[in-house]
């Protein structure tokens, strides 16, 4: 290591430059132009309700244009029909057909969005920090040993994912947007919370912003009083959708000396890349970017959902897990669509989702066996489909929480009645006669106390009262 300079290896189009396309945009893409007016009308109206954000480079590099509408990274970045209700649709449509004026689209839009659940899982009411009876903006502590912080100036990506669970932070939302300007708050939070192992940089995306910004909030942990902080983590498409970002952008190797200085300092740096399809880990660019962000001593850790007109085969998800582990990346989590926004279009039922993730699994060598689920970041946590059996004559769902707002609840198997419908956690049964899932009073209790704001809110603190006599050291 203590490498000073790094060579851009050679890369196909690695001179391009960035040009991004927004929703105001969509007529001077040449590719879209060719189109059907109605097609062209839909994107105009589902992208005021949900992003639209791509680059020349995903339009050119990752799209194969003579498969549209169904090709996926098309459906995974483009807005299609079968997002909105066909009701809401048409109203959309017949307001921008005839010009009505924007305070009635507006107000039409904003009724839409909220009807959307723009922030499941508790993100608001249970996952935000509290000190002295004040939340803390732009920061969520749901797990012991993590912290997620949303900088500001990451609140936006190089493109945008057409069902991304964090669309609310992108489309005028500000009541709903996580964001925070300064690393001060968080770096005193983390001096009196000793069991947090890790940051976890997210938005948006951190990497959408110059070097130096992230590197004033990353030099911020590597204070001698945040020795407890061991790990380091980046949430990003960038390494799909912009791989330019670590090889030929302006500020590209400056971001590679500081994970190598992160990597020095005795921290794990983890670039948490976001693949939802082979072909964006087949391009040259993508590949060499990989390769760079390796040699700095950064460990590169893929994850994505699994969704419908995407990638809802086992094909897909073993040809994508043996290409990372060629690569030097390892396989991760697959997730269930989380319960918003457009869910229904993109929904994989968790009975299919399990079926899939373990054919694909089945295919794969045990290097690419790293990877874990299919898991839904519920409200208690990180519940994996295990698996699917035949217990007492009752067909079940086997469930394990992967991670759980309390820690003694990790890997204990439970059990949902089979439901081929099902596709997250709410609409699961206990199993056995049983009237409900074992955490669920704790969950109930968890929730009236948290939102009555009697202590400090955060999840490091719970009563063992609440959630089970709990070791938090």
């Amino acid at each position: 290591m203590g490498r000073s300079n790094f060579v851009t290896p050679n890369a196909s189009n690695n001179s391009i430059r960035y040009k991004a396309f927004q929703r105001k945009d969509l007529d001077s893409i040449p590719q879209i132009e060719t189109l059907p007016y109605d097609e062209r009308l839909t994107m105009k109206a589902v992208s005021a309700v949900l992003p639209f954000r791509v680059n020349q480079y995903v339009i050119d590099e990752l799209i194969d244009w003579t498969n549209v509408p169904e090709d996926p990274i098309f459906q995974m970045t483009f807005p299609q029909r079968g997002m909105l209700d066909p009701i809401q649709l048409t109203e959309l449509t017949d307001l921008i057909t005839r010009n009505a004026p924007d305070d009635i689209l507006k107000a039409t839009v904003r009724r839409i969005q909220n009807g959307l659940n723009p922030h499941p899982a508790g993100q608001v009411e249970l996952n935000v920090p509290m000190v002295n009876g004040a939340p803390l903006p732009g920061m969520q502590h749901k797990y012991r040993e993590t912290v997620l912080f949303f900088p500001s100036q990451g609140q936006t990506c190089h493109a945008y994912c057409s069902y991304c669970f964090r669309w609310p932070q992108f489309v005028g939302l500000d009541e709903l947007k996580f964001a925070s300007n300064e690393a001060e708050g968080l770096v005193n939070y983390l001096k009196e919370h000793k069991e947090v192992r890790s940051v976890l940089f997210t938005g948006g995306d951190p990497l959408i912003m110059r070097t130096s910004v992230l590197q004033a909030y990353i030099k911020a942990l590597l204070n001698p009083e945040l020795e407890h902080i061991t790990s380091i983590r980046l949430g990003t498409k960038a390494t799909a959708y912009w791989p330019f970002r670590f090889l030929t952008d302006s500020d590209a190797d400056d971001l590679l000396r500081l994970f190598e200085h992160c990597s020095t300092q005795g921290r794990h740096m983890t670039v948490m890349s976001h693949y939802s399809h082979p072909r964006e880990l087949q391009t040259p660019a993508a590949q060499a970017a990989l390769q760079r962000i390796r040699d700095t001593g950064a460990i590169v850790r893929c994850q994505a959902p699994i969704m419908q007109h995407i990638n809802d085969s086992a094909t897909a998800w073993a040809d994508m897990w043996r290409l990372q582990v060629q690569l030097g990346a390892v396989p991760y989590y697959m997730f269930i669509a989380r319960d918003t926004g457009p869910k229904n279009y993109f929904d994989v039922p968790l009975a299919r989702a399990e079926e899939i993730f373990h054919e694909a699994y089945r295919r794969v060598s045990g290097l690419a066996r790293t990877v874990r689920g299919p898991s839904m970041s519920a409200t208690p946590g990180k519940v994996k489909i295990a698996g699917v059996a035949k217990i007492h004559q009752e067909k079940v769902f086997v469930l394990t929480f992967e991670q759980a707002r309390d820690p003694s609840w990790v890997g204990r198997p439970f059990f949902a009645k089979y439901d081929p419908k099902a596709s997250w956690l709410t609409d699961l049964q206990p199993a056995f006669g049983e009237d409900t899932f074992f955490f669920e009073q704790a969950m109930k209790d968890f929730k009236r106390t948290h939102l009555n704001n009697t202590w400090d809110n955060n999840p490091t603190q719970i009563e063992p009262s609440m959630l089970g006599q709990t070791n938090w050291e």
